[in-house]
């Protein structure tokens, strides 16, 4: 017979709290017609480092690109990369993981999450000099 590990919720790398997980919610679909074809989500953050000359806007315009994902990156005066994605969320969600590994020579320090943009974003992903 097998023994039963406890169970061990993640826990928060800034303060050490337990996360719980989320509740598990069952409920109707309805018709085929009724369920979206494909969640969109939308990413608008500042990327902190050592991310300008290092090739940091062109690493995430071509995997923005790939992942078939909108927007635009741009560098601030400030020194930090500001990035504008759209599309499908898991290539959002796998966008903002690579935001935070960039290329070869980029040091990032922080993604900063920024309430994202209203309107249109240009596609194909673009770099705004």
């Amino acid at each position: 017979m097998r023994q039963r590990l406890p169970l061990r919720l993640p826990r928060c790398s800034e303060c050490e709290a337990d996360l719980a997980p989320e509740p598990h919610r069952v409920r109707p679909l309805g018709r085929v017609s009724d369920r979206p074809a494909v969640t969109a989500g939308r990413l608008s953050c500042r990327v902190h480092g050592t991310v300008q000359g290092v090739g940091f806007r062109w690493f995430v315009r071509d995997h923005a690109r790939r992942l078939g994902l909108a927007g635009s990156v741009r560098n601030l005066e400030d020194g930090l990369v500001e990035v504008h994605a759209e599309g499908p969320l898991t290539a959002v969600a796998a966008l903002r993981a690579l935001l935070f590994e960039g290329p070869p020579g980029a040091s990032v320090v922080h993604v900063e999450e920024r309430h994202p943009v209203r309107g249109l974003l240009p596609n194909p992903f673009t770099i705004i000099r």
